[in-house]
């Protein structure tokens, strides 16, 4: 039996991890979020906005690795 490690080069970033927040030195804002139009109709916004207080839906975002990398350069 193999077994074959595969290497990433994306990360993934949960609402809960502390690079999902960034800042520009001015305004601090999540990285990812729900943007949901106003075409929606309403009875499937409060099942989103129920899914999302329970925590079942949640925003997460991806970012290549050398990004990452880039980003933490210029702290």
């Amino acid at each position: 039996m193999f077994l074959t490690e595969t290497k990433n080069n994306i990360k993934t970033i949960r609402s809960t991890d502390p690079d999902f927040i960034i800042c520009d030195g001015i305004v601090i804002t999540p990285r990812a979020g729900f943007e949901i139009t106003k075409d929606c109709p309403r009875e499937y916004k409060l099942i989103i906005a129920e899914c999302i207080n329970n925590g079942w839906l949640g925003p997460i975002a991806h970012q290549p690795i050398h990004e990452e990398f880039m980003e933490k350069l210029t702290k």
